[in-house]
């Protein structure tokens, strides 16, 4: 983190969903400022605990923050003071799309960077086929639990983060999976770190942070 950077008050939003309005925070560091970019990121599942108060759905923005880019995080529908109920996912990736289509008209920016962790990685990477991001970043993939079918490798610098300690996520097989792509999205792979990255905050939000700060065609 920079000495100088103030983490943003979060401000709370209320974006129209296609089940009803979705509960939302925005957060901004140069609110003064029009943005090059805008970040979403998605939280994880909803039927266990998922919100977007996680650490590391926290982590993910926070990382966009400290490079100037505004955030949105939301809450999937049936979570806090988001309407609807749980939709096995396909609801959730409608979720997604319209967070995505609020930020940039929010800001005016063409530009997107779309997060998730866990179950929120899955809903991402499957919006990320509409919303074509200029950066996507998934933590800790659910391969082989909801990630059970094969997805078109986004066209767009794609980074995966994954711990080899993963308690709920099996590492072996993120590796392979991510393998699979042409081009294969960039791994970085946490030795020690489990699905939680408990104590690796900050070490995610700094591997984070360089994958999008690096020029947009180094990125790959």
């Amino acid at each position: 983190m920079q000495p100088s950077f103030r983490p943003p008050v979060p401000r709370p939003v209320t974006v129209a969903g296609p089940a009803g309005p979705l509960e939302a925070r925005l957060e901004d560091p140069a609110p003064a400022e029009r943005p090059r970019a805008c970040g979403v990121v998605c939280h994880p599942h909803p039927l266990y605990g998922g919100t977007m108060q996680n650490k590391v759905v926290h982590t993910l923005a926070r990382a966009m923050q400290e490079l100037g880019v505004p955030t949105l995080r939301f809450n999937f529908r049936g979570v806090g003071g988001s309407a609807g109920r749980y939709d096995g996912g396909a609801g959730e990736i409608e979720d997604a799309l319209a967070a995505c289509a609020w930020a940039r008209a929010h800001w005016g920016c063409g530009t997107l960077w779309l997060a998730g962790f866990s179950f929120g990685s899955a809903v991402a990477l499957q919006a990320a086929a509409v919303v074509r991001p200029a950066a996507l970043v998934t933590v800790a993939p659910p391969v082989g639990r909801i990630i059970v079918a094969p997805v078109p490798r986004p066209t767009c610098p794609w980074l995966v983060v994954q711990g080899d300690r993963d308690e709920l996520v099996d590492a072996a097989t993120v590796r392979r999976w991510a393998g699979e792509f042409a081009p294969p999205p960039r791994l970085e792979m946490l030795e020690g770190a489990e699905h939680f990255f408990h104590g690796r905050l900050v070490e995610l939000r700094s591997v984070v942070a360089s994958f999008l700060s690096e020029p947009a065609d180094a990125r790959e």
